[in-house]
């Protein structure tokens, strides 16, 4: 089992930044692949980005590429979503979510751990 914490979320204007972390515990975190999800008011849940294993391959979401950056610390069991020139339409809760299998998957049920989220909202 894998516990999850997220942390960081906020309110923010539009045009700012956030970083949010996710905490790990239960298992040991460098055989998780991890991935950020957000989930906006009467929206589906979306995959934001993904990163493997080792950190060594990362995979964005269209909408927010070239503005966040996933990162993870596999020392400090945590892996990060650092977000920059933030939009109203980035406003959500935000998931981190891990799954034991190596490859990368912006699939919601391919992911079995999940936090329990982090409310970012962006004020225009």
């Amino acid at each position: 089992q894998v516990h999850l914490v997220e942390s960081g979320g906020g309110l923010v204007q539009a045009g700012g930044s956030l970083r949010l972390s996710c905490a790990a515990s239960g298992r040991a975190f460098s055989t998780i692949t991890m991935g950020w999800f957000r989930q906006a008011p009467g929206a589906e849940r979306e995959s934001v980005a993904n990163i493997s294993r080792s950190g060594g391959t990362t995979y964005y979401a269209d909408f927010v590429k070239g503005r966040f950056t996933i990162s993870r610390d596999n020392v400090k069991n945590t892996v990060y979503l650092q977000m920059s020139s933030l939009k109203p339409e980035d406003t959500a809760v935000y998931y981190c979510a891990g799954r034991s299998t190596p490859v990368i998957s912006t699939t919601i049920y391919h992911y079995a751990y999940w936090g329990q989220g982090t409310q970012v909202t962006v004020s225009s």
